[in-house]
């Protein structure tokens, strides 16, 4: 079960990284059109508007960086309980040997 939840994580974060660069492609076409509006009076409004869109995309980036160290953190924790269970039947065979010379 654990495994098939992985799966559609990865590929949840594929179509996210899909839209990031859709938005950065967003970005550099609103970049052109304010240098063309830029000899207009109506400078500060665009100022802070573009201050809250960026604002805005930091937050959205933020989350989805704290979504990857979520999903890598049970990622490690599934491999260390691997170690650990390969560790206690390494114990064990020992165990069976140790016996086996008494």
């Amino acid at each position: 079960k654990k495994k098939k939840k992985k799966k559609k994580k990865k590929k949840k974060k594929k179509k996210k990284k899909k839209k990031k660069k859709k938005k950065k492609k967003k970005k550099k076409k609103k970049k052109k059109k304010k240098k063309k509006k830029k000899k207009k009076k109506k400078k500060k409004k665009k100022k802070k508007k573009k201050k809250k869109e960026e604002e805005e995309e930091e937050e959205e980036e933020e989350e989805e960086e704290e979504e990857e160290e979520e999903e890598e953190e049970e990622e490690e924790e599934e491999e260390e309980e691997e170690e650990e269970e390969e560790e206690e039947e390494e114990e064990e065979k020992e165990e069976e040997k140790e016996e086996e010379e008494e």
